[in-house]
């Protein structure tokens, strides 16, 4: 038995030794004075947006873009007041470090359209260059995002013989036999009996939770959970409750009451209870509780619904997601979520079910909306994903999981020893840096772009108010060259910016270490 910081006890003897990872994840606190500079940096952005919306109306501003040319036609607001305030005098004025157009393959080097404004980020007009850039910000996990070797090469050649698209639905006549040949060689991956593929990986969430539940039913949620899953829920018809983030004493109480008290309204028992989780985290960096989660359903006789976006690929000796990971069972996770728009350079999702309940994808093959109306995959993006699924069951395929491991790991310490917060778990491919002041967040963006380094910054509303970051996504085709010359810019860029906030490590720079 083994117990967590949340002193929950778990069985630890079918999970692979990895030094407790449920307990090696970051998350340090927000120093004080960091909270204070952020708070005061929205509060001086608030009080310029007021000025410069008085300005406005008072036809002081030269530049009106902001003022919405119909409102005199008495056609309803796009927004709410303060969703245009913030998209007029905070969104915009940083527009340009987001919803860059790039010109090659997204692969560890790219290319970027260097585009200008000549209205203050309202527009933008092409200059016809290119910036020549790393890539930090791409789910390339597994490096397939490439225009050679044997996945493009496939994909090419299901162009030459069948073509872009079907031209019909699954449910009509768009099934060919390739869909047929991707559902059984994933399933075959997965070690599960049966799995349905769809055309969009946000659509998989959004349209099939409600296939899977609905009115009468409980789903209990990450609070941290992705927006698709989030609109599905809502869009199930379900009760719905949040529970805190990766915290099983929270989900094990949220779970008690529901049974005993059942429906808020009548008491009545739920026809059935799902746990919605992810196995890695996109914005944390962190890794699902895996193994209390299963003894948790068990206990409860509750359902497990596990969306491995980010982790399928990327996670476990083999790439197959978070129950490679732990080495724990397919059959103890009911519904097996995953997207192939990361780890295996396509498109799409998937949904897969334990063995002994083929049922549950017949379930869906007939009632999803993702599968009866939307038309089915197009061959060249499906022999992608056949293509990468066989370069992993070979030596190449271990190689690069092999690689994106010793990347993550690397990278992550190393900015840890220069003193920067680093959120999630050490072998988590997704790598968020803490950078809070909004002001620092853009600035940063574009300092490393300089320096000729693609990064994603995010914040609010995307994150927590104090919680802006950049996101690194780690990727096998990373040379340790192009880590370096991207830590390299870090610390540069870090030192510039006074970004070394934590309170745990040293502050150091590279060269020290």
């Amino acid at each position: 038995m083994k117990i967590d910081k949340n002193n929950y006890k778990y069985n630890t003897t079918n999970i692979l030794n990895h030094e407790d990872d449920l307990q090696c994840e970051e998350f340090e606190e927000t120093p004080l004075y960091a909270a204070v500079l952020t708070y005061i940096g929205y509060a001086i952005l608030c009080l310029f947006g007021w000025l410069r919306d008085f300005m406005r109306q008072s036809n002081i501003e030269k530049k009106r873009g902001a003022i919405d040319p119909n409102a005199s036609l008495d056609f309803v607001p796009l927004y709410q007041s303060y969703e245009s305030f913030y998209t007029r005098n905070m969104y915009t004025r940083v527009r340009d470090i987001f919803n860059r157009p790039i010109t090659s393959v997204p692969g560890p080097q790219f290319e970027l359209a260097e585009r200008v404004s000549d209205d203050y980020n309202w527009t933008y007009r092409f200059t016809g260059k290119t910036i020549s850039a790393i890539n930090l910000g791409s789910y390339n996990y597994l490096g397939f995002a490439e225009r050679t070797g044997s996945c493009a090469t496939d994909a090419i050649d299901a162009i030459k013989s069948y073509g872009i698209a079907t031209c019909s639905t699954n449910s009509e006549i768009g099934t060919q036999f390739y869909h047929v040949e991707l559902e059984q060689l994933l399933a075959k991956f997965l070690g599960v009996e049966s799995c349905i593929a769809f055309g969009m990986g946000f659509a998989t969430n959004a349209l099939n939770l409600p296939v899977l539940a609905s009115k009468g039913d409980l789903i209990l949620s990450d609070e941290l959970n992705h927006c698709s899953l989030i609109l599905g829920i809502r869009l199930s018809g379900a009760c719905y409750q949040t529970y805190a983030h990766n915290d099983i004493n929270d989900l094990e109480k949220k779970l008690r009451v529901a049974i005993v008290q059942g429906h808020p309204r009548t008491n009545r028992p739920w026809k059935k209870i799902i746990i919605v989780v992810e196995g890695v985290y996109s914005m944390e960096g962190s890794i699902c509780r895996l193994p209390q989660l299963i003894e948790l359903k068990k206990k409860y006789k509750a359902y497990l619904y596990m969306d491995e976006a980010h982790s399928i690929g990327a996670m476990g000796k083999s790439g197959r997601g978070i129950v490679d990971y732990f080495n724990l069972n397919t059959d103890d996770v009911d519904i097996l979520m995953g997207t192939f728009t990361k780890s295996f350079g396509s498109a799409g999702g998937y949904i897969a079910g334990k063995k002994v309940d083929i049922s549950l994808i017949d379930h869906i093959r007939v009632n999803s909306h993702a599968n009866t109306y939307a038309s089915s995959m197009s061959a060249p993006i499906v022999q992608q994903i056949i293509s990468s699924l066989h370069v992993l069951n070979c030596p190449e395929g271990k190689n690069r999981i092999s690689q994106l491991a010793d990347n993550t790991r690397y990278f992550r310490q190393k900015l840890v020893n220069m003193g920067f917060i680093v959120y999630g778990n050490k072998n988590s491919p997704v790598v968020p840096m803490l950078l809070y002041l909004p002001a620092r967040v853009t600035r940063f963006n574009r300092e490393m772009l300089r320096r000729g380094i693609a990064v994603v910054t995010v914040g609010f509303p995307a994150t927590k108010l104090l919680e802006s970051r950049v996101r690194f996504c780690i990727s096998a085709a990373h040379t340790r060259q192009m880590l370096d010359t991207t830590l390299a810019a870090i610390d540069e860029v870090g030192t510039e910016l006074s970004l070394r906030y934590s309170t745990r490590y040293q502050h150091r720079r590279l060269k020290d270490i």
